[in-house]
């Protein structure tokens, strides 16, 4: 018996990549799960029932339970009869995995508003939809062991400099998270984000361009390594786990740190003169060991 038997959970974005290796790895260990994707391209257009539907025959051929959606989470309205449908279909709402995401890479200064939109929309907004919904359902049906566990990213967390639009949206996607945990529990939902890294076909475009072997001989970076810190997550074993950013991936299971005050000036008028101010700050803060960033460069000679 698997640890999540008897769980039920959706699962967006759950056609491909890292959702498709959720799905299947919540369904091995007992979870029912509504298996949600569009089945769009990498830049979100177009529109395909196959991936999700692969995914969810692969698991019944395994013995396990699934069903194909293929909702547009960017819908509002759509995403409410979703999460109405799966309660439904599944016999319960336990657990929300918002796993789904686009691409539409630009420097800033290249960025086209349509670009920035579009991924705003999937990533943040979709997230909202299906949390907002998911959210009534759990408030009206309170008192379970329910689990929301969204998509966050180190381009977000570090500022990835040709995704402005990703970063701002998995930068939200973190605000909203912790939001829900606050908001939430105690109707009995735990709100989470997973920070993970794996080569799909979203980090195809960076293959043999950056430090990390994407390729799928690299099975440091399999999909199937971020799925153990979302079984976790979507177990009532973690229970106590609550307004977090796991990383995953690359052998790594990593709880990453809220933000917090590392130093701090007080003045004890309670004002600040501009000299004052200058003086101490660079006193204060310009010596902080700054955690290095994955897009660091050296300087150029």
């Amino acid at each position: 018996m698997g640890v999540l038997e008897g769980r039920t959970a959706l699962v967006t974005g759950a056609g491909r990549g890292i959702g498709a290796a959720i799905a299947e790895g919540l369904a091995a260990e007992g979870a029912t799960v509504l298996v949600s994707d569009a089945g769009v391209s990498v830049d979100g257009t177009g529109h395909d029932a196959g991936p999700a539907e692969g995914v969810a025959a692969a698991i019944t051929s395994r013995g396990g339970k699934a069903f194909a959606d293929t909702t547009d989470i960017t819908d509002f309205a759509a995403c409410a009869e979703l999460v109405d449908r799966a309660a439904e279909t599944l016999g319960g709402l336990d657990v929300v995995v918002n796993a789904a995401g686009i691409l539409r890479d630009a420097m800033v200064f290249k960025m086209s508003e349509q670009d920035w939109d579009a991924v705003i929309s999937v990533h943040l907004k979709g997230t909202f939809n299906v949390t907002r919904h998911a959210a009534a359902w759990w408030r009206a049906n309170r008192g379970g062991q329910y689990r929301l566990i969204n998509f966050t990213s180190m381009s977000g967390l570090q500022g990835a400099p040709s995704q402005p639009n990703y970063a701002a949206a998995k930068m939200g996607v973190v605000g909203l998270t912790f939001s829900c945990a606050n908001a939430l529990r105690n109707y009995g939902v735990r709100s989470n984000a997973i920070a993970p890294i794996a080569g799909t076909r979203m980090t195809q475009g960076i293959k043999g361009g950056g430090s990390m072997d994407y390729s799928d001989a690299n099975v440091r970076l399999s999909p199937k390594n971020c799925v153990p810190p979302v079984v976790y997550l979507a177990s009532a074993q973690s229970d106590w786990l609550n307004r977090r950013v796991i990383f995953a991936g690359n052998g790594r299971i990593s709880l990453m740190s809220n933000p917090v005050v590392e130093r701090e000036i007080v003045s004890v008028s309670g004002t600040w003169d501009i000299p004052t101010a200058f003086a101490e700050i660079e006193t204060s803060f310009k010596e902080a060991v700054l955690y290095p960033n994955i897009f660091d460069k050296p300087p150029a000679n």
